[in-house]
């Protein structure tokens, strides 16, 4: 875990996936207590966490974007995943982790 903190690339596909969990918790779990069994409680706790890690995903994808020189569809694509339950699993998997097993293989 902490050489995965080392790099810009590492946070970011940290923070996605705590992202995309705490999406899938509030689309899945918070919600329906909520609107199903009439507990607010929830979505404001889970919601909230999920905002911090959202705003946090964006900025960690800039240094990403910068370091690698992504141009703009990549970039959207990135903004695109944070907007999308289960979007941040599928960036990762499709650009982030070929970054880094590349990464890994090169030092």
């Amino acid at each position: 875990m902490p050489e995965m903190l080392s790099t810009s690339l590492g946070r970011l596909r940290l923070v996605g996936l705590l992202e995309g969990l705490s999406f899938l918790v509030l689309v899945l779990i918070a919600m329906p207590l909520k609107y199903l069994a009439g507990q607010p409680l929830a979505v404001r706790y889970v919601g909230m966490a999920h905002g911090v890690l959202f705003l946090l995903y964006l900025l960690a994808l800039l240094p990403v974007a910068l370091d690698y020189r992504w141009n703009w569809k990549t970039c959207a694509l990135g903004v695109l995943a944070s907007l999308l339950p289960g979007g941040p699993f599928v960036f990762d998997a499709r650009v982030l982790k070929p970054l880094s097993d590349a990464a890994k293989t090169k030092g």
